[in-house]
């Protein structure tokens, strides 16, 4: 069962890097081996979901960051980061990204 992570909405045109960290699921001296972000919808229709994801998903530490850009507005989308441990864990975390317009919750 996949932890859950928080994922604040992002802009339509925005680019944003994010982070899920592993610290609370790894035994002392346990590290991150392999690293992945898969991107499904949740709600909304988006033929290509998986294009939210920009590029590979890289490890620091605990820390896993993964690029995300464009997705398709008022669509949520469930970003999910797998990893393996030097223990051979296979961990996941996953959360909701809400596409909001450009400029929400910006005032004028």
């Amino acid at each position: 069962m996949a932890s859950q992570a928080e994922i604040p909405p992002k802009q339509v045109l925005e680019t944003q890097r994010l982070q899920f960290d592993f610290i609370s699921d790894l035994a002392e001296g346990e590290t991150i081996s392999t690293q992945s972000c898969a991107c499904v919808v949740y709600s909304g229709t988006d033929a290509s979901p998986s294009n939210v994801i920009s590029g590979s998903a890289t490890a620091s530490g605990t820390v896993v960051t993964q690029l995300i850009t464009g997705g398709t507005l008022g669509v949520i989308y469930t970003i999910t980061c797998s990893i393996t441990t030097s223990l051979g864990q296979t961990l996941k975390q996953s959360g909701q990204l809400a596409i909001v317009p450009a400029n929400a919750g910006v005032p004028a």
